[in-house]
């Protein structure tokens, strides 16, 4: 027999718990929905799968797809990370299908002056580059990002690969414009239902991105997931400055979205066999 006391207490906690659950639906609810879109806008051909998934083959080779990701609703068109354009990286890279990131997005219905942000998940060239396309854009980028790449990595070697000058000049420039904000660490809600996570490491303070959708949370992983055979397998990215943190951040991933479907690799030419075709080079994330 339940003494009396205790089954208050527990009728209490039953309510509590009740309440607090209604809560969270209807905080979760109260968010924008928005629809995402995956651009792609370039290959680059004959990759070595090695370099993507720590402990591949290196025979084998992969087109890899350069994407980026269009998140459109409450009024925003927000572009999660900004390709690359400038002519350097021709010189170094064999790149086929290109397309000025500018140009792709307006492919997608969206002219690149309706752009109203772009989160820069990371300062690598390939994904930072294309920043300054957007004249009306406020950019967002992690503020250890940018301390660390505009300041102490030029101060040796071997700690800047894949930052080109040019793109730190750019950040600089628009910051000083008044139009770069700095997300200041994990699991910040930087605008309604569009949260930016720290963890991947694959440069100091690279972050992915959680966006509220109509079918839950979809994580944009960008290259802190290059493909889906690192989760598949388990297998961290092979350029990563933290092996474990890469997984954990992969675990957490899991548990972010609202299913692993919706966890989108930053690489992988498969997004555009998975998803439904919305014109040549673009799909709908649902």
């Amino acid at each position: 027999m339940i003494h009396p006391r205790k089954a208050s207490a527990v009728l209490l906690f039953c309510v509590f718990a009740f309440a607090f659950a209604r809560a969270q639906t209807a905080a979760q609810g109260s968010k924008p929905a928005y629809e995402v879109f995956a651009i792609r806008y370039a290959s680059i051909p004959d990759f070595p799968v090695s370099a993507l998934v720590a402990g591949a083959d290196p025979a084998r080779k992969l087109s890899i797809a350069m994407t980026v990701w269009l998140v459109r609703g409450n009024g925003r068109n927000i572009l999660v990370d900004s390709g690359f354009y400038r002519p350097q990286f021709f010189k170094t890279w064999k790149v086929e299908g290109f397309m000025k990131p500018s140009d792709a997005v307006a492919q997608a219905g969206v002219k690149p002056e309706e752009i109203t942000d772009v989160i820069i998940t990371h300062m690598h060239w390939d994904h930072a580059d294309g920043m300054d396309l957007f004249p009306n854009a406020r950019i967002w980028v992690q503020k250890d990002e940018y301390t660390y790449y505009t300041g102490p990595a030029w101060q040796t070697p071997l700690t800047h690969g894949g930052i080109d000058p040019d793109d730190v000049l750019a950040a600089v420039k628009l910051n000083v414009a008044g139009r770069l904000s700095m997300v200041n660490g994990d699991s910040q809600e930087i605008i309604p239902g569009i949260t930016c996570y720290t963890g991947g490491k694959h440069t100091y303070q690279s972050q992915y991105v959680g966006v509220n959708t109509r079918a839950g949370t979809v994580v944009l992983a960008s290259d802190n997931m290059y493909l889906y055979e690192n989760l598949e397998k388990y297998a961290p990215i092979a350029q990563t400055l933290d092996t474990d943190s890469n997984l954990r951040a992969q675990e957490r991933m899991k548990q972010l979205a609202a299913s692993p479907r919706l966890i989108i690799p930053g690489h992988d030419p498969a997004v555009f066999e998975k998803f439904p075709k919305v014109r040549e080079g673009v799909v709908r994330i649902d």
